[in-house]
């Protein structure tokens, strides 16, 4: 795989190697094995050096991915739809978990702003100051009449009512590595070969993971091993904002499954995938700190840590059904003639969100909530999906 992948440069090789000796210490530390949930965390988050904490570019044409914000503004117009509802029935206030480039949340002020539903205060939590700083000035480009309103928190509120989203978050979250292999359930962790590399190690999975794993049921293979994820990490998150929401709601977009699909027999080398200059590849030990590292969302657990934590599942829908309930074909129909670029352009961009073949039907979202009393989402009026959970 290294081989179809276009070389990283001398300095970004350079930067790798420190995080993967930090990592090999670590490991040395550790008694030799380290789990895979802590090498993702520290490839990813480590101060300076992790993917996400480090200065290299990440998000669009330049970086390793693109996500739905820099396809086109009409993810966040119609988001808007939403976010209005939810605010209205709660507090004005607005938390944006992992910002990304900041896209979003011009895009979001914006359209509030013209349906006359500013937020008071618009928050983002995000942990990359690199980010943060991109943030800003995207920001003071975009909306600079609105930027006195947007302020960065460094961790969750004690308390808080409004609207928080948090739009491919959940996916990088690290995740434990588990194998079914001759009717045992191990742990699959990282490890350094003779030559100080990277290389895997299995041990007998214990305590909390176990009896997650053991919950699951998966068919224990009859021969081979049936490998996949549990994201523990995920499930903390989202309980740790029951007792900090007091009305309002959680909007959570990503790409996923309900645990029925995840956990399919068919799906016996997991989800877990790195993207490197939008290219997808399965080596995750490869080049710490350059790639993105990700699994698949079992919305399934997240839907149950939420609703064990006391806050409601307010639903479950498509990232299709979602936007047009939220009113994407009147947006994009408002942008021009349909004949002309401009509305040309534009379509092409929200085809990409919505079509099945892309991120219409792979891309889910869930909305949990505290004290809404609300009777219908305008995001889930017509394709609500709860009951797969």
């Amino acid at each position: 795989m290294q081989n179809q992948l276009p070389l990283p440069g001398a300095d970004a090789l350079e930067h790798s190697a420190h995080l993967s000796s930090r990592i090999a210490d670590e490991i040395r530390s550790s008694g030799g094995w380290l789990s895979f949930a802590r090498f993702m965390e520290l490839a990813l988050f480590a101060p300076g050096l992790g993917y996400y904490s480090g200065g290299s570019h990440k998000f669009g044409p330049d970086g390793d991915f693109v996500t739905a914000p820099e396809i086109t503004p009409l993810f966040g117009r119609s988001l808007a739809a939403q976010v209005q509802q939810v605010l209205a029935a709660s507090a004005p206030q607005v938390i944006e978990v992992g910002a990304g480039t900041g896209l979003l949340a011009c895009d979001l002020l914006l359209e509030l702003e013209a349906r006359g539903a500013l937020p008071d205060s618009y928050a983002i939590l995000e942990l990359s100051g690199e980010l943060r700083v991109r943030q800003a000035e995207i920001l003071r480009e975009r909306v600079p009449h609105l930027v006195e309103r947007v302020s960065w928190l460094d961790a969750l509120p004690e308390a808080f009512a409004g609207c928080i989203l948090a739009n491919e978050v959940l996916d990088v979250m690290p995740v434990q590595l588990l194998v079914w292999r001759d009717g045992e359930i191990f742990e699959r962790g990282v490890c350094l070969d003779d030559e100080g590399g990277f290389t895997w190690r299995d041990q007998p999975a214990a305590g909390r993971l176990l009896a997650a794993a053991e919950a699951l049921a998966v068919e224990m293979p009859s021969e081979g091993e049936y490998l996949s994820e549990i994201c523990l990490a995920a499930q903390a998150w989202v309980a740790g904002w029951a007792p900090r929401l007091t009305q309002g709601a959680i909007i959570l977009i990503d790409y996923g499954y309900p645990q029925a699909e995840y956990y399919l027999p068919s799906r016996s080398s997991g989800t877990l995938q790195c993207y490197y200059r939008h290219r997808a590849h399965p080596d995750v030990l490869l080049w710490p700190g350059l790639n993105d590292i990700t699994s698949f969302v079992d919305f399934t657990a997240i839907a149950d840590a939420a609703f064990a934590a006391g806050l409601s599942v307010e639903g479950y829908t498509t990232q299709a059904s979602f936007l047009t309930d939220c009113g994407l074909l009147e947006l994009l129909t408002a942008v021009g003639p349909s004949d002309q670029a401009p509305y040309l352009r534009a379509a092409r961009a929200a085809l990409r969100l919505i079509a099945p073949h892309e991120m219409g039907e792979l891309f889910k979202v869930l909305i949990l909530g505290r004290e809404l009393n609300l009777p219908l989402l305008v995001g889930l009026r017509t394709g609500e999906r709860s009951h797969v959970l």
